[in-house]
């Protein structure tokens, strides 16, 4: 028999991706942004598919088919019921959406049978929340599970749970739109001052600032939590259902202010619903869980979709001890819906056996684009942006990254496959000095050009992590917050500004360690992350230290850079002091064309 090639594709929201198994095993896996450097790029996915064929040198009519991942037509009825029930005040969003609807996102069949060439008969629809439920349990390492997902909306369904066994997966419950913890998050993400689909990190990681004073005012007017697991939401404060705009003059006038405009400071006001929607996300997480774990009775449980990624919730969730274990899709959000998809269709039509195994299948994430230390190709880029290099082996850069960054510098390194995901695991990676307290400001101010109050990740060899954190077991996603350990920990109070408070040392590792002592966990381990953990066990050697921050490679509004190309031109427009792409070495002074935005610490 000949191999079973399936090609997942999810777009034309945010984040459109290609996935390609073969025969259960994921070959690759791309978000479209990485190729066309449009940050969040939600056009289809041509390049991302481009890139998953080449990498098992197949081509499109090699595909057994190709799933979409969710139903088109269904999410099409849902605008348009959702307009008829809102009019006058759905009129103009109708108008504003409905052009690309009719001319692009209706025709999906269409668009892929164009543009791979494809005959009719081999393109497959799944729905939205199947592909996460899919994307979360069949990689997991667990042979059955309890399912949770949640997100914004899908075609209707906004949090669905149900179970997965062998090669089955039932979702069994669902809440549907306009109920929505996502847009619920979404609505404050807004009202904070930051941009919906992308600010919602940023709110946060302001949370820890603030206090959670109208905690209790969002739970008595805006939403009601029912001891199901679900909720309502109180729709007289919010205009997403019918508007453009996700909330009204009534919301507004329920918290005392306007929205934040960007270009607006943050205040204690702003750190303080940002508090306060936290906490309700975190109770409101808490509370399906409980009830999941007493309707199914499963000691596992494995999530996805863009709620999956608010680390702060799925923390307090492990902290929490209601599930033995959490497993949760790296790629939580939409791009993850390609491998979901992808992955729903082969087991559930071939019938293959899945069994449990130790590991996940996400290959430490690293599905993407490879960088090769010997690419002619790179090599004649590199050279016509001007470049300047010298060539190392593998085991002289682990020794020399440690020894700048322990020097104070700031290195970056892309080599290897791509992430995929949002994290940077440590192939596209920024690296620095996590002991150093004003390493946090510097890398915010003149490395990645944003607010001075976001946090840090600290990347830590496994085998030392709970040397650091109140931590068992791994995390090699970063998808998990942890305490940092009370004897690390150093006093600290607030000072007359949020980024002056994000300033004071907290602990021993000052960097990495947020305002409420927690930090957000690399593990890395020797097989998964073998060059990684190299460069974290030389500057063990040489510090006694095995944390180092890990952000990602690229700078604020831009995705995490793909090719050397990018890698370079990400590292002369920053701050960075030096860059290993490959094996290459390169030293920001000794660049003819230095365009570095950054400077002296």
């Amino acid at each position: 028999m000949g191999k079973t090639y399936i090609l997942g594709i999810s777009a034309f929201y945010h984040d459109s991706a290609a996935a390609l198994i073969c025969d259960g095993e994921i070959v690759a896996a791309a978000s479209e942004e990485r190729f066309t450097r449009i940050k969040g790029d939600a056009s289809f996915p041509i390049e991302a598919i481009t890139f998953c064929l080449d990498s098992a040198k197949i081509l499109p009519e090699d595909l057994a088919e190709v799933v979409f991942y969710e139903d088109p037509v269904e999410k099409f009825g849902r605008l348009l019921t959702s307009a008829f029930i809102g009019i006058p005040k759905s009129i103009v969003q109708f108008t504003v959406s409905m052009p690309d609807w009719i001319s692009n996102k209706l025709w999906i069949e269409k668009k892929i049978r164009k543009e791979l060439g494809l005959k009719k008969g081999k393109i497959v629809f799944l729905s939205h929340h199947l592909s996460h439920a899919a994307s979360a349990f069949y990689p997991s390492p667990f042979e059955e599970a309890a399912i949770l997902t949640v997100d914004g909306v899908g075609e209707w369904t906004t949090l669905s749970w149900g179970t997965g066994k062998g090669n089955d997966l039932t979702l069994t419950n669902a809440l549907r739109f306009p109920n929505s913890l996502g847009l619920l998050y979404s609505a404050f993400t807004f009202y904070t001052g930051f941009r919906i689909n992308e600010g919602e990190y940023k709110m946060m990681g302001l949370a820890p600032y603030g206090k959670p004073d109208y905690a209790e005012t969002i739970k008595k007017e805006l939403i009601r939590i029912e001891e199901n697991g679900s909720f309502v939401l109180n729709q007289n404060y919010f205009s997403y259902a019918h508007g453009i705009k996700t909330i009204n003059k009534k919301f507004e006038a329920l918290f005392g202010q306007p929205p934040r405009r960007q270009d607006e400071p943050i205040t204690e006001f702003h750190a303080d619903i940002a508090a306060s929607i936290q906490q309700v996300t975190n109770e409101i997480l808490l509370n399906a869980a409980k009830h999941i774990r007493r309707e199914t009775g499963m000691k596992n449980l494995v999530m996805a979709g863009g709620v999956a990624l608010n680390v702060t919730a799925t923390g307090s969730l492990r902290a929490s001890g209601i599930f033995d274990n959490i497993w949760i899709q790296p790629a939580a959000g939409d791009a993850g819906g390609a491998v979901g998809a992808a992955l729903h269709r082969y087991y559930r039509v071939t019938g293959a056996e899945r069994t449990g195994r130790a590991k996940d299948l996400m290959h430490a994430g690293f599905l993407g684009y490879n960088i090769t230390p010997d690419s002619k190709e790179d090599d004649e880029a590199l050279k016509e942006l001007g470049a300047v290099w010298t060539e190392i082996g593998d085991n002289e850069m682990f020794a020399e990254i440690a020894e700048l960054v322990s020097e104070g510098k700031i290195v970056s390194v892309a080599y290897d496959r791509a992430e995929f995901g949002p994290r940077a695991l440590g192939n596209r990676t920024i690296l620095a000095d996590a002991r150093d307290p004003a390493m946090l400001q510097h890398l915010n101010a003149r490395i990645k050009f944003r607010e001075g109050f976001r946090p840090f990740a600290p990347a830590v060899l496994a085998e030392d992590a709970d040397q650091y954190f109140d931590i068992k077991g791994d995390s090699p996603y970063m998808i998990f917050t942890f305490p940092v350990k009370e004897s690390r920990r150093l006093p600290a109070d607030r000072a007359d500004s949020i980024t002056k408070t994000a300033s004071l040392a907290r602990s021993d590792i000052p960097s990495v360690t947020h305002i409420d002592y927690s930090a957000r966990i690399e593990t890395v381990n020797r097989e998964d992350n073998p060059k990684f953990h190299a460069i974290l066990t030389e500057f063990k050697k040489r510090t006694g230290c095995s944390v180092m921050i890990n952000t990602s490679y690229n700078v604020n509004h831009e995705p995490i850079v793909n090719t050397a190309k990018d890698a370079y031109k990400t590292f002369m427009k920053s701050g960075i002091d030096f860059a290993f792409i490959g094996n290459r070495r390169f030293d920001k002074a000794k660049q003819p064309k230095n365009e570095s935005k950054g400077g002296k610490k």
